[in-house]
């Protein structure tokens, strides 16, 4: 067996260990699913009927909710991380003749599995409520690979976390992730803020990803948008991506 088919092999047996767990764990399940569900109808039937932008507010609040739930979703892999360096089952793996950085590959694997599927079940329940993309089928390929690197970025950076807090330190990235999206395009345009926040709310990942995602489900033109979504989820992925590599190699010295 060559070097990288036995990455795989080890890889795809850590994604099966965390799905595993996944399923294990109900409650998280439904965690992952109710909060971004309850904030999609929360925000469509108590803000909607005030705040309408074009073609109504759900087709222009649900970009930045599908954010939202990405963001929310991934933060959880920070707890994941944080809970495997806690107990020891890390240092129990390195003693086994397996690639040790499949360890974390696993936990980035399968929390992008399960943000897809959280993803598909909140886009689900927006056409219940009326949302209507206009993508052209381009647009729907454009939409979903950004969502896709904001994903994984997202998850890196969560590992990263991980590797650096304690189980319950990193539990706390929930709340940032959940609250970082309000300050942002995704709910009401930044020119609506007051003066001192919106420099903050245009010049943070969320705007640009969300206003590139909105652009591509709904048929407009992304701009500049596009370039600095795809510019801030690649900066944010090889952070988390480098950082926890070094982290974690620096762990088992």
């Amino acid at each position: 067996m060559t070097a990288v088919s036995l990455y795989v092999a080890n890889t795809r047996t850590m994604v099966g260990r965390e799905l595993f767990r996944t399923i294990r764990t109900v409650d998280s399940i439904v965690i992952s699913l109710m909060v971004p569900v309850g904030i999609l109808f929360a925000f469509v039937w108590v803000f909607g009927g005030a705040i309408q932008s074009g073609g109504g507010y759900v087709n222009y609040v649900m970009p930045g909710l599908l954010l939202m739930c990405a963001a929310f979703g991934s933060s959880q892999t920070a707890v994941s991380v944080a809970q495997d360096i806690k107990s020891g089952v890390v240092d129990r793996f390195r003693t086994m003749p397996i690639a040790g950085s499949t360890v974390l590959a696993g936990h980035v694997v399968a929390s992008t599995l399960r943000n897809l599927a959280t993803s598909a079940v909140l886009v689900g329940c927006a056409f219940v409520l009326g949302f209507r993309p206009q993508a052209t089928p381009g647009g729907v390929l454009a939409a979903v690979a950004l969502l896709l690197a904001f994903i994984l970025a997202f998850t890196w950076l969560s590992t990263l976390a991980g590797l650096l807090l304690s189980p319950e330190a990193a539990s706390g990235l929930t709340s940032i992730t959940i609250f970082l999206p309000y300050v942002s395009s995704a709910f009401v345009r930044p020119e609506t803020m007051p003066s001192w926040l919106q420099g903050f709310a245009e010049h943070q990942p969320f705007t640009p990803v969300t206003e590139a995602l909105r652009a591509f489900l709904l048929g407009g033109d992304a701009g500049a948008s596009g370039w600095l979504a795809a510019a801030w989820c690649l900066g944010l992925g090889l952070a988390g991506w480098v950082g926890a590599a070094i982290i974690f190699q620096a762990r088992r010295r």
